[in-house]
């Protein structure tokens, strides 16, 4: 009886152990990245430029001075009743939500987009900082 209860909590100790493994893992790939604005701008070019531009509004708004403005603000785009109603500055932490998943962030946002990589996001960030002259 010793030996199976040995093997029970031997076991449960190495199923906790994988458990927080795991756990610091996944927390390691979602927390925040030292960003590069230089890769952020080819970053940007390949994944972003389809619909948006830093100075003028196109399907997406214009990006130049987005750290620090008001969700759905840029003057003269047509933001969704969601966005427009978010009721936040854009700040690093919100753009990273905001680029892994814009429909969770906002619901109802019309951006289709998401930038699965932490590291790409976090570069994009360091650019659209930067040329924010933040």
């Amino acid at each position: 009886m010793a030996l199976i209860d040995n093997r029970i909590l031997r076991m449960a100790a190495l199923g906790t152990a994988a458990l927080v493994l795991t756990t610091v893992a996944a927390g390691a790939q979602t927390a925040p990245q030292t960003g590069d604005a230089a890769r952020g701008a080819k970053v940007y070019q390949t994944n972003c430029t389809g619909c948006h531009a830093l100075d003028a509004n196109g399907v997406g708004p214009a990006h130049r001075g987005v750290f620090g403005r008001k969700a759905g603000s840029a003057p003269g785009f047509d933001y969704s009743p969601a966005l427009k109603k978010a009721g936040f500055a854009w700040d690093a932490a919100r753009l990273d939500k905001w680029l892994a998943n814009p429909q969770g962030f906002v619901p109802g946002a019309k951006m289709p987009f998401r930038l699965m990589n932490a590291q790409q996001r976090a570069d994009v960030i360091a650019y659209l900082r930067k040329e924010s002259g933040k």
